[in-house]
């Protein structure tokens, strides 16, 4: 008799079997280069329940182009696994054609040439019309928000995240986990929660004073879906005082909480559960992690570090389900439960190819309706980008390469600094730079631009533990993003040392000469946790740069030297 877990093993194995993702399929018609939304929707509809996923939204309401990372290193474990492969050795794992789009749409060699053929890619009203469509086939599919929802763009600043409430009102979620929409501060996320329409999910979010679990937030909810009771468990970001200023929700303290976690999945089980899904902020790493702690999780629907990945990972007998970023794909998984056992699936990427897939019309009125009273200010022209501007990468990206040259010039500092942030879309080369996509890469409720003395030493730590973040070989101790980005100083990093000895030869390239630990040099960065930070708004700094330099260019970044890779 095959047991669970040899099944699940088998089914992943081949796209013949039961419980294999349907992007192989995909991936020969997408290299005809030929698409129709009816290729990107089919599905072969199996078993009794339906799962939904989008996450990590940013609030990109309208489509955008949005380029993968070229680095993405893996340690420890997780050194040389999916999502830590990029590129040609992407395509390679998944059986992808060069030049086809699932290429463009998950790899970043050759974006720029292959943007301009295939377009855009997201928008909600094309979620929306895939959503539909999902739904008219399995009407009680259940659709899931993996968080950082509302955050990331003008609109929902200025909204205090009401536009993008607004639409994903329409899209109808049965159940939402969270992260930046904290940064909202405790009134306003209080205020919003209290009037979903839908489950807002977090077992981990608790009570800072009593350390109790939160009364807004419950911490699972039950399904009854296609004959199944189906418990939905929240896991929202786990290190929220650490990556971003507690001081914007000091009643909340959260933590991952595998224990709890566990407690959780025992008590939905003694309720009758016979599907465990959890939705998760946790990050790819330590929602694997987690789940080779954690029995009794069917599904973990995995969101915060923004991975898109054709087919799931299978820890034991639960499947880890990627759905990238910014819109750009929709999940859908179809699920076999029998006798209180999920005993096979299968899974689709969606790519929200935008000038495939036909827009929502109720969705797009309501968008545009949102974005009417912004539009002049939204759509004014800067200037003009020469190069590719894009974020994604361990190291560097053009936008924070733009981004700390306008600290450099506009705050007169020797030194700036971005923080590595993963959202953030892409301008292609020749395309006018507009307020719009200024506001995509900066916006956040804390975002004004200090200018301050550091020391060399003190340069040194922040370097080291900002690495430590990435590249800490157990994945509980990595909170997510990117090495910070550093302008007017290089130095080399060893990603296989401990903390304290992975950077060196830090340089300050204005002048060569090494960074002096006892010396005092000026930096200008944005995005302080500090609750007395004074400066103009990041927004403001690059906007003024952009309009002095009238065309950006950038030449590569080779700044940093990587080894121990």
């Amino acid at each position: 008799m095959i047991s669970r877990r040899d099944f699940l093993q088998v089914a992943m194995a081949s796209s013949a079997l039961v419980g294999a993702s349907g992007f192989g399929n995909w991936a020969r018609l997408a290299a005809q280069q030929a698409l129709t939304q009816d290729q990107l929707l089919q599905f072969d509809t199996f078993g009794n329940v339906s799962l939904i996923h989008v996450t990590d939204l940013h609030a990109q309401l309208k489509p955008i182009y949005f380029r993968e990372p070229e680095i993405n290193i893996g340690v420890g474990g997780n050194k040389g696994a999916v999502p830590h492969i990029t590129g040609a050795d992407f395509r390679r794992l998944y059986g992808i054609e060069d030049g086809s789009a699932d290429h463009y749409a998950l790899t970043y060699d050759d974006f720029t040439s292959l943007a301009k053929g295939y377009g855009k890619m997201g928008g909600l009203d094309r979620i929306a019309t895939v959503v539909k469509a999902i739904r008219a086939d399995r009407p009680d599919a259940i659709l899931l928000d993996g968080g950082d929802t509302w955050h990331g763009s003008y609109g929902c600043y200025h909204t205090q995240g009401q536009d993008v409430v607004n639409a994903m009102g329409l899209l109808k979620p049965d159940a939402m986990t969270f992260h930046w929409e904290f940064t909202l501060g405790t009134d306003r996320i209080t205020e919003l929660v209290e009037g979903l329409p839908f489950a807002a999910l977090g077992q981990n979010i608790f009570d800072s004073e009593w350390d109790e679990p939160s009364e807004l937030f419950k911490p699972y909810e039950f399904f009854e879906r296609g004959g199944v009771k189906i418990a939905v468990i929240g896991q929202a970001f786990p290190y929220m005082p650490i990556a971003n200023p507690g001081w914007m929700f000091p009643e909340f303290s959260f933590g991952i909480r595998d224990e709890n976690m566990q407690d959780m999945v025992d008590e939905v089980r003694s309720q009758g559960a016979e599907l465990v899904v959890c939705l998760s902020h946790n990050g790819f790493d330590v929602d694997k992690k987690m789940a080779g702690i954690v029995s009794g999780i069917d599904v973990i629907l995995s969101g915060h570090t923004h991975d898109a990945l054709p087919e799931p990972v299978l820890v034991g007998e639960t499947i880890v389900i990627a759905s990238g970023s910014n819109g750009k794909f929709v999940s859908r998984v179809d699920l076999d439960v029998r006798d209180g056992r999920m005993m096979g699936f299968r899974h689709k990427l969606i790519p929200i190819f935008s000038d495939v897939i036909a827009p929502d019309a109720e969705m797009a009125a309501q968008i545009d309706a949102d974005r009417a009273p912004y539009e002049a200010d939204l759509t004014e022209v800067l200037g003009q980008a020469d190069t590719l501007l894009y974020r994604r990468g361990n190291f560097n990206g053009t936008w924070d390469d733009l981004i700390c040259q306008a600290l450099l010039e506009q705050r007169d500092a020797q030194i700036a600094m971005s923080p590595g942030v993963r959202w953030g879309p892409s301008v292609l080369p020749g395309q006018d730079i507009t307020r719009e996509d200024v506001w995509n890469v900066t916006s956040m409720t804390y975002g004004k631009a200090y200018r301050t003395e550091m020391t060399g030493e003190f340069l040194k730590v922040v370097l080291e533990d900002v690495a430590d973040n990435i590249f800490n070989p157990d994945p509980y101790y990595q909170q997510g993003g990117d090495m910070v980005r550093m302008g007017g100083l290089g130095y080399s990093i060893d990603v296989s040392k401990p903390i304290g000895s992975r950077v060196s030869n830090m340089t300050l390239l204005a002048t060569g000469e090494t960074i002096d630990p006892a010396k005092s040099y000026t930096v200008a960065g944005w995005a302080s946790v500090n609750p007395d930070t004074e400066g103009p708004q990041i927004w403001d700094v690059v906007e003024a740069h952009i309009r002095a330099k009238g065309t950006v260019h950038l030449e590569p970044n080779t700044s940093v030297e990587v080894t121990g890779v």
